[in-house]
């Protein structure tokens, strides 16, 4: 098949309204910004669009078009990338494109499926409202009978939001030994018991968990309800970040709500150990607000309050930045924090070992240059960077 015929069939399922799902990665050039772009068809307002979910090496992009548009889109994807996978209603579609665009097409009939048009529909999560989990009954976000309490439907939320990062990150996992795992500053331990239950119960991981956090009681009752729960294999210390050297190496590290360089703390430790994954909601982030010196961005530093924020968002595109420059395939992601209202920033990390680009750590040091910064991270990393 040639490379016309291919999009006028993608084209005309399209128009058709068949697509369920699809998939384009392979980029011809390694230098192309986008990994993979991910299509899914949705009705906002009545009206019929695919929405292009584009995934840089950091960040998640959203673009909604038209049937027409898509279709064209689509031919000027496959300029540059080689693999393409389709979910249509009645077949699944993989597409692999050679050097000189010589298209193969392998067709695959499935049961007839149809695509979840709204735009606002139901959110699917993966522990479901109605179906009872002793976690969760435990920590009191469900009823008995499975049902989430009114009250307790936004901790619901924020753990199936969480329980999404868990899931991304098993490919990242070893498989033919058991998983250690890290929760720095656990708290209350909503979350960890969450990873736990998903990764041991769900998915059946051999693995060891260990929350560790400052305050006594909270560790102690967090100990109970592991016990209570059988829960060999999660354990709950109390303990400081900085007094920990109970590990020599770990497969992830959870960071959350650490308070300024307590989160620096505990990435550089995670670097250390080697961790393959890294997911941290930083906190608090102070350090840079006290050293900022820009002059040129005078105008916006004035006020307090955006000079706030500001430091916060440099102070984690740093820390994402210093991750990837040291082997890291880093992203800054929305997490929902109902408890701090709207949207934090959550650092994920997975390691790659890949080299970073040429001029790279060069930018870096012009843009904290450009701040006055001296970050505690880099410190802590410049044996690595």
């Amino acid at each position: 098949m040639d490379i016309q015929t291919m999009n006028e069939e993608l084209a005309a399922r399209i128009s058709q309204r068949e697509l369920v799902a699809g998939t384009i990665s392979q980029p011809r050039l390694k230098s192309n910004n986008i990994k993979r772009i991910k299509l899914k068809p949705v009705e906002i307002k009545n009206q019929y669009f695919i929405q292009f979910e584009y995934q840089y090496e950091h960040v998640l992009k959203h673009e909604n078009l038209s049937m027409q548009e898509a279709a064209a889109k689509l031919e000027s994807l496959f300029e540059d990338f080689r693999q393409g996978l389709f979910q249509f209603t009645a077949e699944k579609v993989q597409l692999q494109l050679s050097k000189k665009f010589k298209v193969s097409w392998k067709t695959e009939k499935t049961a007839q499926k149809a695509a979840e048009l709204s735009h606002n529909r139901k959110k699917r999560y993966l522990l479901e409202d109605g179906i009872p989990y002793p976690f969760l009954v435990r920590l009191g976000v469900q009823n008995p009978d499975g049902s989430v309490k009114k009250q307790k439907y936004d901790k619901f939320r924020q753990i199936n939001r969480f329980i999404e990062f868990i899931d991304d990150a098993l490919a990242h996992l070893p498989k033919e030994r058991p998983v250690r795992i890290l929760d720095f500053g656990s708290g209350k331990s909503y979350l960890t018991f969450a990873l736990y239950h998903y990764l041991r119960v769900e998915k059946g991981l051999d693995l060891r968990v260990t929350g560790l956090d400052l305050k006594k009681e909270v560790i102690e009752e967090c100990q109970r309800i592991a016990d209570d729960l059988s829960y060999s294999q999660l354990e709950f210390l109390v303990g400081d970040i900085n007094d920990y050297n109970e590990e020599s190496a770990v497969d992830m590290v959870v960071t959350l709500h650490a308070c300024d360089v307590a989160t620096d703390m505990a990435l550089s430790r995670a670097v250390k150990w080697n961790a393959k994954v890294i997911l941290s909601v930083p906190c608090c982030q102070h350090e840079l607000n006290s050293q900022i010196d820009a002059p040129e961005l005078g105008l916006m530093l004035q006020h307090g309050l955006i000079k706030e924020r500001f430091s916060a968002l440099a102070t984690d595109s740093i820390r994402a930045e210093l991750l990837s420059l040291v082997g890291y395939e880093t992203q800054l992601v929305e997490f929902i924090d109902i408890e701090n209202t709207p949207k934090n920033i959550l650092i994920r990390a997975y390691k790659t070992g890949r080299k970073p680009a040429p001029g790279q750590f060069q930018r870096y040091k012009e843009f904290t240059g450009l701040l006055s910064a001296k970050p505690f991270l880099e410190n802590e990393l410049k044996e690595l960077l």
